[in-house]
């Protein structure tokens, strides 16, 4: 199942579809300081072409470049996934937010807030999911630290979960840190969201 989602804007960052338009941008920024991605799939700057071409290409992803606002470049891309749906209905009860990364440049300056309050009012107030999963490897405290100051709930650790991203950890399975905003925390953690975006 493949999400229609219209371009979403925001006080930072536009989430436009992907594109192969949008390569030369992220080539750019995928390369600016590689420093933070120890667990995050960020393609080298001569991959980024076949990267986009790999998140069309797959099931139940709804990819987005990232538009810094502020010079309307693109710094980086995120996903809607997995919607998950009733046998009898077509419309999902659930999706993921990932496939997430940023240039250095973007990192910290509220872009990622923003992009999360776009992607969870979308999900929670277009969609009508009642639950939206935010994951990540379980060692990447970073990526941990900013899943939980969005207020999403911490679930559990899931072992061997999902394909490892580490450097040398090819073929093999990471362990995964579960988050979860359902849709009676939504206008609390909206309201908060909103009020970091803006503030």
């Amino acid at each position: 199942m493949r999400l229609d989602v219209p371009v979403l804007k925001g006080a930072r960052v536009r989430l436009e579809p992907l594109s192969l338009r949008h390569a030369p941008d992220l080539a750019q920024a995928a390369e600016e300081d590689r420093s933070s991605y120890g667990f995050t799939l960020v393609p080298r700057a001569a991959d980024v072409e076949d990267d986009i071409r790999t998140r069309l290409g797959r099931p139940g992803w709804t990819p987005f470049a990232q538009i810094r606002l502020a010079d309307g470049r693109a710094v980086g891309c995120t996903t809607l996934l997995n919607p998950r749906a009733r046998p009898d209905r077509d419309e999902p009860y659930a999706v993921e937010i990932g496939g997430t990364w940023l240039a250095a440049s973007a990192q910290r300056t509220g872009l990622n807030t923003d992009a999360k309050l776009l992607l969870l009012t979308h999900s929670f107030e277009t969609l009508g999911v009642a639950r939206v999963d935010i994951n990540t490897d379980a060692r990447n405290q970073r990526s941990r630290r900013a899943i939980e100051r969005l207020g999403a709930h911490f679930e559990g650790v899931l072992r061997n979960w999902a394909p490892s991203w580490a450097p040398g950890e090819t073929g093999l399975l990471r362990d995964t840190a579960v988050f979860s905003v359902i849709a009676p925390e939504w206008p609390t953690i909206k309201a908060a969201l909103t009020e970091r975006v803006l503030g």
